[in-house]
């Protein structure tokens, strides 16, 4: 025999009962086989969204990492810039990533 079954009563809004009724007609299941679906999809999407921040937070600490090797940002000093420094230096990105200058 296959999975052990837990048996679960819930109240749905009437939308929601024929959204169902009609999914599982389309798909030819049942009506708890439409639900278990979207309960399966919802906690794969929450895993992924898990991974994706991970993955977001592991670049960050390179990031993090690479500031080390600049010894402006390690002097323990604020960084002071001029608003042309700061022009220049968002330009020379910006033309880099086009491939001019």
């Amino acid at each position: 025999m296959g999975q052990m079954m837990v048996r679960k009563q819930i109240y749905l809004p009437k939308r929601q009962n024929q959204l169902i009724k009609r999914l599982a007609k389309q798909r030819g299941v049942s009506e708890a086989e439409v639900i278990r679906q979207a309960l399966e999809h919802e906690a794969e999407s929450s895993t992924t969204s898990i991974r994706d921040s991970k993955k977001a937070l592991d670049e960050i600490f390179a990031f993090v990492e690479t500031l080390r090797g600049r010894p402006e940002m390690m002097s323990g000093k604020p960084v002071k810039f001029t608003r042309e420094e700061l022009y220049k230096e968002r330009e020379s990105h910006w033309f880099k990533s086009k491939g001019g200058k």
